[in-house]
């Protein structure tokens, strides 16, 4: 599955005037707060991790890979790349359902 399959995205503003309006543009996302669980598993980061791949071993989806991320506020957003060493807390694979459902509310 593609990184942004689930991003939602729309046209420029006026796609008939401008060529370039008629490329998607992706919109803002919010993401739910990931409340701490006694299920949550926590790991050490090493050179070829990587959230998608976390995603894919944990959760076997790599395109949940904004659930780890965004269960680790304390690193950048902007990168696909926790800092190597750095512990990083991986949600429950039990609340996931429940993690995703509180996405789409947002981003209805």
């Amino acid at each position: 599955m593609a990184r942004y399959t689930r991003t939602p995205s729309s046209l420029g503003p006026q796609p008939t005037i401008e060529e370039k309006d008629n490329q998607p543009r992706y919109l803002t996302v919010k993401y739910p707060i990931i409340p701490r669980s006694q299920n949550d598993i926590y790991v050490f980061s090493r050179s070829s991790d990587r959230y998608d791949t976390l995603a894919l071993a944990y959760y076997s989806d790599s395109s949940l890979w904004w659930i780890i991320s965004t269960a680790n506020p304390n690193f950048r957003s902007d990168s696909l790349i926790p800092p190597i060493g750095s512990q990083l807390r991986i949600p429950s694979i039990l609340n996931v359902n429940q993690i995703i459902s509180n996405y789409e509310s947002l981003n209805s």
